[in-house]
């Protein structure tokens, strides 16, 4: 018997799909992705990019505070360390991912630790394979894959993820390691310029290292960070090494010139990567369309509709624009009620 909703994805827009079909009686099931080393290598984990995140200061209903008895009665027995590691200090990526699932899950959703990997959206319904090899068959599916950010690949960038390491500016930059330190932005387009932007306000000096002697943003934005008193833009420059401590987190990096080769170090407390995301949309195989970067395109206005009749598309796997937890949790809500409508016009 086929399913009547399928959400592939486990971040804010996954769950919250999840959360509005459940509580809609449509019994959703939610392929969360699988637990491989592969996923884990390229941060595609269950749980989404907010899992590898720490503090979640901007997801409003979690303001700095002790969590720990909320945690305790909220999550299942299993996630009970999460309440012993809380750190007082508001909600964190993990423990706010593990209470958007747990949700789910006290409405009815049903969850598969499986990723989805071919799909058939020419059958109705739909067909789709996991990972594991389960085939199943659904009237409506929700992408919500996400997209991950793209790292240097050095591995000292690894080692200090999470301690200094970010791809997030709006995320994690006002948090207090970062503020009044000098930081380092790694990019030279429109992102990264927004991100030094973003960073200069809490930061004392933001390094801007590029491997060109020219930015790649627009003009407009590449004036902004030239003349911006509080930005120093590294010219002809690459990261060679991340620096820093177990016990202090990132302290610095080692750049080397992509003129002659030299190298320096600069100290910053922060390492913030803006070189682009990849959505993760390879296990869709080109059977919708996207955008010229890779994201899946909303074929209406204010709809989470796609290029095929009841697919629906949530989170930043549509978004190369805002890319919040809070934007990709309010499209996850509008996908589940697209596909409710839709099922209802065709009396499913």
């Amino acid at each position: 018997m086929a399913e009547k909703v399928v959400i592939i994805g486990s971040g804010p827009a996954g769950w919250a799909s999840a959360i509005y079909t459940s509580r809609a009686a449509l019994e959703p099931l939610v392929f969360e992705g699988a637990q491989t080393e592969e996923n884990r290598l390229q941060g595609t984990l269950p749980l989404g990019q907010l899992a590898l995140t720490t503090e979640v200061e901007n997801y409003p209903g979690f303001p700095a505070g002790d969590l720990s008895t909320y945690l305790t009665s909220s999550l299942p027995a299993d996630k009970s360390y999460l309440a012993d590691m809380h750190k007082k200090e508001g909600v964190s990526g993990p423990e706010l991912m593990e209470l958007m699932r747990k949700q789910a899950l006290n409405f009815g959703t049903r969850v598969e630790t499986d990723d989805i990997v071919d799909v058939d959206f020419d059958a109705r319904p739909f067909k789709l394979t996991s990972l594991a090899g389960k085939e199943v068959e659904a009237h409506t599916i929700i992408i919500a894959t996400g997209a991950r950010a793209n790292y240097l690949g050095l591995e000292s960038e690894s080692r200090f993820k999470n301690q200094g390491v970010s791809a997030c500016a709006v995320c994690d930059g006002a948090l207090p390691r970062f503020r009044n330190k000098p930081l380092i932005v790694v990019g030279g387009g429109d992102s990264a310029v927004e991100e030094a932007d973003y960073l200069a306000k809490f930061a004392s000096t933001v390094y801007l290292i590029h491997r060109r002697d020219e930015l790649r943003a627009s003009k407009i934005m590449a004036q902004r960070a030239i003349e911006h008193p509080k930005i120093e833009i590294v010219w002809n420059s690459v990261v060679d090494e991340v620096l820093g401590t177990d016990a202090d987190g990132v302290t610095g990096a080692r750049i080397k010139s992509t003129v002659d080769e030299s190298t320096r170090e600069l100290d910053a407390s922060g390492f913030f990567v803006a070189i682009g995301h990849t959505p993760n949309t390879a296990f869709l195989k080109g059977k919708l369309e996207m955008n010229d970067k890779g994201y899946i395109r909303w074929t209406t206005a204010q709809r989470t509709y796609t290029s095929v009749e009841g697919v629906f598309a949530a989170g930043d796997v549509a978004d190369d624009y805002y890319r919040q937890a809070i934007t990709a949790a309010g499209t996850g809500c509008m996908a589940a009620l697209d596909a409710e409508r839709y099922l209802a016009a065709k009396g499913i």
